[in-house]
């Protein structure tokens, strides 16, 4: 790979492993349905123009969907995430992906499947103010 490349997958991946993008290709031919609908929505720079993508290597942690314009990771979190280990895990990997520079939207299962329009007027929300951040 050439110098640029290399230095957009430092800059895209933030120097994620070998080990966690072959993770992160494995997970995108297995995602779950509620996944599906959330990218049904992203997929095709559907929002804003802004291109997303799944299952994205970052670090030593793969984000369910990620946009490298903007920085921002939504997470998709299913009854697991609700346990006291899973939230002590999701609190560092929050306060990590924020140390990176990055902006986390997390949003239930429930709230994918159930209040689809709701959760899309939010990233709707964040895209365009990141956006506008990015351009001042």
């Amino acid at each position: 790979m050439n110098k640029i490349g290399k230095t957009l997958e430092v800059n895209m991946y933030y120097g994620a492993s070998e080990l966690i993008i072959k993770r992160a290709k494995e997970l995108r031919k297995n995602t779950t349905e509620t996944e599906e609908i959330l990218w049904s929505f992203l997929k095709n720079n559907s929002i804003l123009g802004l291109h997303f993508r799944r299952q994205h290597p970052i670090k030593t942690f793969i984000a369910d969907f990620y946009c490298h314009k903007i920085k921002l990771v939504i997470e998709v979190d299913g009854e697991i995430h609700y346990k006291n280990e899973s939230r002590e895990k999701d609190d560092n990997r929050n306060a990590e992906m924020e140390r990176l520079g990055l902006t986390l939207l997390r949003f239930s299962n429930f709230e994918v499947e159930n209040k689809i329009n709701t959760v899309l007027q939010r990233i709707y929300a964040e895209c365009g103010k990141l956006l506008n951040e990015n351009k001042e």
